[in-house]
């Protein structure tokens, strides 16, 4: 799914998209945003809200919906060199409609979307976490976008593009200062229906939805480009695609966010949204695939934080260990960061990181890996 914080983001983000507005260059901001009011209650007129009735089709949704608020391809992934070193990666490109007003400009630079790309890779062994970002504005110039057949979506020559008129293969291809990647991703599981058939259902009101899918299961090949190495890698992604206008209840400031490719075949997603008050909020909702796919409730999960660590970047205190229990599942999992400095403390701040699941199924020993996210643990969530 995608990340949580609050209030200001409205603010900030405006900012930001005032500059992407007027200008043709890429633009970064030092101000940290929060997450939850892109995908809150913010003002709806004129976009599209997520719909009980529909279901996704295939290819045409894994390209843009622009008349929603807000969209995601969120790409993450477990790597080992040849000699069996771990390591992560992920990579997602946001789209952020401006308003929901048709832009009324006559010149090549009008837009009323916004772009985001965030760029990680994980080294476990040198206890190295590389993160990068970038902004620019859609329209006719091209700088960032997105098209269904064959899919492509990109922000400045950071890129995701498939090799057909499907989703997969696909290249991802990005690279930053001092990291980048180069991977291929071949036809796996999915896509997997989240919610009910695809709607995914976050809060009490009409719309306080999102329409989700993922592919759980994607084999991965390529290389990864860290200073002056070049790493030949291969393993797993997990690809979330997201698409939504006031998606979060005005209630959510954060949630916690498990991907875990288990060893049995299986695969478990879950998120936990949280309330301002650190409570689970009931919406909060997973799935399992395999043979017997189906969703979670939140009555069927329970999660418990067994390790912290603190940022020194943002203060925020991260919970880097944890335990999940599903009974119904007879699914009992202990689950440790790869690495515990895996923040993105860029101009969103969430925790988004590696991670080794041990545990068992119905008496019996299993492991897995993955991926989890947390949002909304800052000390100061209303960003001055």
């Amino acid at each position: 799914m995608a990340r949580s914080l609050l209030a200001v983001l409205a603010a900030t983000l405006l900012i930001v998209m005032v500059l992407l507005w007027q200008s043709g260059d890429e633009v970064t901001t030092d101000t940290p945003l929060a997450v939850s009011s892109l995908l809150g209650d913010a003002d709806t007129a004129g976009l599209g809200l997520a719909d009980p009735s529909y279901r996704p089709s295939f290819p045409g949704d894994h390209g843009p919906h622009p008349d929603f608020r807000s969209e995601w391809w969120y790409f993450t992934g477990n790597l080992e060199d040849t000699d069996g070193h771990p390591f992560g990666f992920q990579f997602t490109i946001f789209r952020f409609a401006l308003s929901g007003e048709p832009v009324r400009r006559s010149t090549r630079w009008a837009t009323r979307q916004a772009w985001m790309a965030h760029l990680a890779v994980t080294d476990a062994d040198q206890a190295r976490f590389y993160r990068a970002e970038r902004f620019a504005r859609g329209g006719e110039m091209g700088l960032a976008g997105a098209v269904a057949r064959p899919f492509a979506a990109w922000v400045g020559d950071w890129r995701m593009a498939a090799d057909n008129h499907g989703l997969l293969p696909m290249n991802l291809s990005a690279r930053s200062e001092d990291f980048g990647l180069n991977l291929t991703l071949k036809p796996g599981r999915g896509p997997v229906l989240q919610g009910e058939e695809g709607y995914s259902r976050k809060g009490p009101g009409v719309g306080n939805a999102s329409h989700y899918y993922s592919y759980t299961r994607l084999p991965v090949s390529g290389k990864l480009f860290l200073d002056d190495r070049t790493v030949a890698v291969t393993g797993e992604a997990w690809l979330d695609r997201e698409w939504g206008t006031s998606a979060l209840g005005p209630e959510v400031r954060g949630w916690d966010w498990f991907s875990l490719q288990l060893d049995d075949g299986t695969e478990l997603m879950y998120y936990q949204l949280r309330r301002g008050d650190g409570s689970a909020d009931p919406l909060s909702a997973g799935s399992v695939t395999g043979p017997m796919p189906r969703s979670l409730r939140s009555t069927e999960v329970e999660l418990t934080p067994t390790r912290y660590w603190h940022s020194p970047d943002t203060g925020a205190a991260y919970p880097v260990g944890w335990q999940i229990s599903v009974p119904s599942e007879d699914l009992r999992l202990n689950v440790e960061a790869l690495l515990d400095e895996q923040e993105m403390a860029l101009s969103v701040n969430y925790w988004e990181g590696a991670v080794r699941a041990l545990g068992t199924r119905k008496g019996l020993t299993i492991s897995g890996r993955g991926y989890l996210e947390m949002t909304g643990y800052e000390s100061d969530e209303i960003i001055p």
